[in-house]
């Protein structure tokens, strides 16, 4: 019951998909990281089964890359995006340290953040209109993989504050547990893409992880730490980043 409620307290903060009311305990909270990744495999099985109903009916690249892109959002119910365009926004305030932070906490979109969202959708849809099967294929591992390092990070990095989600969860995890849990999970991921196919396998999950060490030390430089929102851009970016490795070289596997 205990590992149960730590996973609907997982999916019902990072995914939109009905689950059963519990009240948040630190107790439900401990391992709730470690079942962050299941989101992304929830969000890969549906790209999968979209790819393969898009081909068998037949669907236009159009329609098939609005699936692509929308269906992560629907499913995650675009929190992690949220903390992109926030992110977005105090990155390009160009203010001190303090007051970056205290714009990730504005719930009103500054102009940065209406370019930064028009311009992701851009790139996420001419690039997933590119995506053969076997890319496809690929890419359904990293949305776990994404979320494996976002957790990952949460359970190590420094917090840039000591209230919000990515505080809140940090706090509450058994931190030592849900690191191994979560670095476990990323390596699974890595050597389940490396394993399908090595020639994109390989520049996908170098992705990932350059993508993780330049997004922690932005962190770290710009805002002393991670929050929730700076973990969100993280994973937006990630996924995208992965996205063009593995699909940019499709051409040569």
């Amino acid at each position: 019951m205990k590992w149960l409620e730590n996973m609907i307290v997982a999916f019902s903060l990072y995914s939109k998909i009905p689950m059963p009311q519990v009240r948040w305990t630190e107790q439900n909270m401990r391992y709730a990281l470690c079942f962050f990744p299941l989101v992304g495999v929830v969000i890969g099985i549906v790209m999968w089964l979209w790819s393969l109903a898009a081909e068998a009916l037949g669907i236009g690249s159009l329609l098939r890359t609005a699936g692509f892109v929308l269906i992560p959002v629907i499913i995650s119910g675009g929190i992690h995006l949220d903390g992109l365009l926030d992110t977005s926004d105090a990155l390009s305030s160009w203010q001190p340290k303090e007051r970056r932070l205290e714009i990730l906490k504005d719930s009103h979109a500054g102009a940065f953040a209406v370019i930064v969202c028009c311009g992701y959708f851009l790139a996420a849809a001419g690039i997933w209109s590119e995506a053969e099967p076997a890319s496809v294929l690929i890419l359904s591992i990293c949305f776990a993989l994404s979320r494996a390092l976002s957790g990952f990070g949460i359970c190590t990095f420094p917090c840039a504050k000591d209230s919000g989600l990515a505080a809140s969860f940090s706090s509450a995890a058994d931190r030592k547990k849900c690191r191994i849990c979560l670095a476990i999970e990323a390596a699974a991921c890595i050597c389940a893409v490396i394993f399908l196919d090595w020639r994109r396998g390989i520049p996908a999950a170098a992705a990932a992880v350059i993508t993780c060490l330049l997004c922690r030390r932005m962190a770290l430089r710009k805002f002393g730490g991670i929050t929730g929102d700076i973990q969100g851009f993280f994973l937006q970016v990630c996924e995208l980043a992965m996205a063009y490795a593995v699909i940019l070289l499709q051409s040569r596997g």
